[in-house]
């Protein structure tokens, strides 16, 4: 039997492990498949006879496809039963990674990206306030780490195994090997993860034409949302081309490239530790904290670039403080939202993320192309100040941390 946020318990359930390792998995191949271009720039260039910037824009391609059908899309399936979809969802997303695989051609490849896009979205609509609902208010932070921790592992193994990967066996095996993967996570979903009840669930639907209640917190919400938009589009103005920043900036020889991304995936892990640990129930000043180490060691990294033993210390610093930036954002986010409103609100995350992410890989393309590589830090640098400041309005706007964090 499940356990749900909003199911009353005369004592608390068993915190449910397998489910949250399952939707943690479940993270993992869908955030490698979304970033697997970024380790195989040049591979996938010099395949398919466009330029680096372009296979970069794939990047953009997947994100702005989940940012325009995301929230449309969760409205419409609002009372679908989120388990199935879940599961139907992987199994879409292996269909679109395996026609990557396959591509002909460039055209083919932004296809196939639009369709993951859609795919993708529905999912990131639908995990996090799943891992609410899998658990009592007062676990979310421990819940939202260990489902968050998936994207955190993709960092650590998922692109640097698939860069490794396309470089030894082809860009395009290595996009078959992870439809096989996201077709036994389906499976394993199915099997493991616990079906949830949610409070609409229980609620009639309205009629047409009736009036819709107002949520009391709505504009925290989208003040969240704001905050990860703002941070995501400079660190993916950035990370888009770490690859040729790493090789050609800091000098990196091609071969030591995964080696150096899988060191920032296990700092990412640390920080997200540290932001479930120590930051679970003061996601503001994790936030705060998270955002100046972030931009302290982006600016260290430009500025000593070609000093190896300085840059590769700021790369791991970056890894760490980034790490705990999306697990506070989901934790703020399902401590400000009511119970009712938590799929809206992950819909409206999901894709205020995204276009974080799709607007940074477009303006990394933009960017690059006109002024060079060591731009892009700097450009990174100003988003994250913004950020900074969009953290200290939610503060002072809200009086106290309990009225948003609560």
């Amino acid at each position: 039997m499940s356990a749900t946020s909003t199911s009353p318990n005369l004592s608390t359930p068993p915190f449910p492990w397998a489910g949250l390792l399952a939707l943690a998995a479940a993270v993992f191949l869908s955030i490698t498949g979304e970033t697997m271009p970024t380790g195989l720039l040049p591979d996938m260039s010099r395949s398919l006879g466009v330029s680096e910037a372009q296979i970069g824009l794939l990047v953009t391609v997947f994100a702005f496809t989940v940012v325009v059908t995301s929230t449309p899309l969760t409205a419409w399936t609002k009372h679908w039963p989120r388990h199935g979809m879940l599961v139907g969802i992987l199994v879409v997303l292996a269909v679109s990674t395996l026609l990557t695989a396959l591509a002909p051609s460039y055209g083919f490849v932004v296809v196939s990206r639009v369709l993951g896009g859609i795919a993708h979205g529905m999912f990131w609509s639908i995990v996090g306030a799943y891992a609410g609902h899998l658990v009592p208010k007062e676990q979310i932070g421990r819940a939202v780490s260990i489902t968050v921790g998936g994207g955190t592992l993709a960092f650590i193994f998922g692109v640097p195994l698939g860069t490794f990967a396309g470089h030894v066996f082809g860009w395009r095996a290595a996009f078959g090997i992870l439809a096989v993967l996201m077709l036994i996570g389906a499976v394993v979903v199915w099997k493991v993860l616990p079906a949830v009840e949610r409070e609409t669930d229980a609620l009639p639907r309205r009629r047409r034409g009736e009036a819709r209640p107002k949520d009391a917190t709505v504009v925290a919400v989208v003040m969240v949302c704001l905050v990860a938009a703002v941070t995501m589009i400079g660190h993916y103005t950035f990370y888009t081309f770490v690859v040729p920043f790493l090789t050609d900036e800091m000098g990196i020889p091609s071969a030591n490239v995964s080696g150096l991304l899988f060191l920032y995936g296990v700092a990412g892990a640390v920080g997200l530790v540290i932001a479930g640990s120590v930051f679970g129930l003061r996601p503001q000043l994790g936030l705060i904290l998270a955002l100046v180490v972030t931009g302290a060691s982006v600016a260290a990294l430009a500025v000593f670039a070609a000093i190896p033993v300085l840059a590769i210390g700021a790369f791991i610093v970056w890894g760490l403080a980034f790490g705990a930036l999306p697990p506070l954002l989901q934790t703020r986010l399902l401590h400000t939202a009511s119970p009712a409103f938590r799929d809206t609100a992950s819909a409206l995350y999901t894709t205020s993320f995204n276009v974080g992410i799709g607007g940074g890989a477009l303006v990394g393309s933009l960017v690059f192309g006109a002024g060079g590589l060591l731009a892009l830090p700097m450009l990174y640098i100003a988003l994250l100040v913004a950020a900074l400041v969009l953290v200290l309005v939610i503060g002072r706007m809200t009086k106290s941390p309990a009225s948003v964090e609560g």
